[in-house]
């Protein structure tokens, strides 16, 4: 009898892992931004991309402090922000 309930448990379990549908990830969307360094007028540019969309800019000046252009909402405009508006994880798994 324990047997039978077992038995029929885990066909009720394949039955519903069979149902399941696994989302499809296309291996060029990355989640990681692509970078782009350009060295113009006194000052270095890093362009940060996503999938192909320009995601903000970091303005590196050789002179004075760092800072990063960000698009507007709405327009093809960037307005000027002190810290970086992306998520990237910077996790640390080991340090010696």
């Amino acid at each position: 009898m324990l047997k039978q309930i077992l038995l029929a448990g885990l066909l009720g379990c394949a039955t519903l892992t069979a149902s399941v549908q696994a989302e499809v990830v296309n291996p060029t969307e990355t989640s990681e931004p692509e970078i782009t360094i350009r060295h113009q007028n006194e000052a270095t540019y890093y362009e940060y991309s996503i999938n192909g969309q320009l995601k903000e800019i970091k303005v590196v000046p050789k002179i004075g402090k760092p800072y990063y252009l960000v698009p507007a909402e709405g327009s093809q405009q960037f307005i000027r922000v002190e810290e970086s508006q992306l998520l990237i994880p910077k996790w640390v798994i080991f340090s010696w």
